[in-house]
């Protein structure tokens, strides 16, 4: 049989996903399509195992179902085809059965499948169901018909499909590849190395890493054991799984844990360190555990202090040094611009981490480029320890003339990327472009690492852009907040609260 091609892998799987129309938000589609083409893919390979394995024993069905003979164990009465044959109450038996096949295995798909409500039938009657299993039963995915490369891309065709459909709330688990692709290139993981990514979504940083390693000749197996991840939500957390599986990843660790709260990866009282840090943490994220940063039992506060309750950008940053190791770490992050000039404690804590010596990069990039937010963003590229003739400078980069405007949102296309990357690699001033700041530039700056101090487009001249309006008014919203804080401490001690009325 012809395998098939990812063209018809992609129709395949975006069919499946339309039967979903108008019976849930699309926002939930990816909940219930992975998980199910997830099963179907184990399914169809276990089968494919037995087979050979009958015919390489010659017929013994007992030795074609030991588990040394499959990559997953599938319970009896568990298999696609056991519920392609339910009537009724469908939901209860995909239900049943995914819970079966994770306790069958603990160590690899434990959790893998969610918590999608499949019994509600007012969403999903056993009609629909139905159909939908139909529709999956037309194709094997069987290793033979599918490989995993073509799986995997595949995969990620579907999570970029789901979220263009969601749009705002893609934000919360999907970063452009063009933009992972930008970061993985610039840290430039090599086999052998460990991969961190605290704040994983989908998983599409790891997957890069892997496709990185793959171009530069390594072998994929060279990172088994070796990439790690941690994402909050349960069904994000089983996607990421999910797609490392789909695409031959047979060994790595995904947490479903609050990072910030409670990391995953340590040993005794220190966060275990990686060679390669990562991620497109959420945005200003609120009640992000501030309460207890202070007296936190891994000493990240000792980077600098604790953030402020509402933007969690520079406690991100502070696990992501405390996670990286000494002398190999790098780490990439992308921040909303806001982060790099705002006052208060964010401000304290940006000195600590500048005047620390592993600010090697700021990189801006052009809005609109992230799902949910207009705004511009930045990647923050730090390293524990600097290459000959970059200690002690900083290069900053503005790009925010590098896009394709879009009807909804800008892209950053593999030219602007290349951009980019070539003038990280130079790094030296070009004008317009690029400028290396010596660490007494960054203190008469007051260590602040807002891009327009240190470089602006050519032919601009004292002309504000809009990514510049933005940051600036961001900036007054933020001394204005401080400045009512002040005065409301200042009335404080004067006396009594003036009562409503008096004024």
């Amino acid at each position: 049989m012809a395998g098939l091609t990812l063209g018809e892998l992609e129709q395949y799987l975006a069919r499946g996903a339309d039967l979903l129309r108008g019976a849930i938000d699309q926002a939930d589609f990816k909940a219930y399509i992975f998980p199910l083409m997830f099963f179907k893919r184990i399914s169809d390979v276990y089968l494919e195992e037995y087979a050979e394995a009958l015919e390489e024993s010659g017929g013994d069905h007992e030795f074609a179902a030991f588990a040394e003979n499959h990559r997953f164990t599938i319970p009896e009465g568990c298999l696609w085809g056991d519920v392609r044959e339910r009537t009724e109450d469908v939901g209860q038996a995909l239900r049943t059965v995914f819970r079966e096949i994770e306790k069958a295995n603990p160590e690899t798909l434990f959790g893998i499948f969610g918590n999608a409500n499949w019994t509600n039938k007012e969403k999903l009657s056993d009609a629909k169901l139905s159909d939908l299993i139909e529709h999956f039963s037309t194709r094997s995915l069987s290793n033979a018909s599918v490989s995993p490369d073509v799986f995997g891309n595949a995969y990620e065709y579907l999570i970029k499909r789901f979220a263009d459909q969601s749009n705002k709330k893609a934000g919360e688990y999907y970063t452009p590849r063009s933009v992972i692709g930008l970061l993985v290139s610039i840290l430039d993981p090599r086999e052998g190395e460990t991969v961190y990514d605290p704040a994983c979504g989908t998983g599409g940083m790891l997957i890069e890493v892997i496709e990185h390693v793959k171009a530069a000749g390594g072998s994929p197996k060279r990172l088994w054991g070796k990439l790690y991840g941690q994402e909050k939500v349960l069904a994000t957390s089983g996607i990421a799984r999910m797609n490392l599986l789909l695409h031959g990843i047979e060994d790595f660790r995904i947490a479903r844990e609050d990072t910030l709260r409670s990391p995953a990866f340590h040993t005794d009282n220190r966060l275990a360190r990686f060679d390669c840090v990562l991620a497109n943490p959420p945005f200003s994220l609120k009640n992000w555990g501030h309460e207890g940063w202070g007296t936190d039992r891994w000493g990240r506060a000792e980077h600098g202090g604790v953030p402020p309750k509402g933007y969690a950008e520079w406690a991100w940053v502070q696990h992501m040094v405390a996670s990286a190791q000494p002398g190999t770490g790098r780490i990439a992050v992308v921040l909303p611009q806001g982060a790099l000039f705002r006052q208060g404690a964010e401000a304290k804590i940006r000195a600590h981490v500048v005047k620390s010596g592993v600010v090697e990069a700021v990189i801006g990039l052009a809005p609109n480029l992230f799902y949910g937010t207009g705004l511009a963003a930045c990647v923050l590229i730090l390293r524990t320890s600097r290459p000959p003739g970059r200690e002690g400078r900083t290069l900053f980069v503005n790009g925010e003339e590098l896009f394709r405007r879009g009807r909804n949102q800008n892209t950053l296309e593999p030219g602007h990327v290349t951009t980019l990357l070539e003038t990280y690699r130079a790094f030296e001033d070009v004008e317009g472009l690029a400028h290396v700041a010596d660490a007494a530039g960054l203190a008469a700056n007051g260590f602040s690492l807002n891009i327009p101090l240190y470089v602006k487009p050519a032919g601009e001249g004292d002309r504000i852009t809009l990514p510049e309006a933005l940051t600036e008014l961001e900036a007054a919203r933020e001394q204005a907040r401080l400045t009512l804080a002040a005065l409301e401490g200042e009335l404080v001690q004067w006396g009594p609260a003036i009562e409503e009325g008096d004024a």
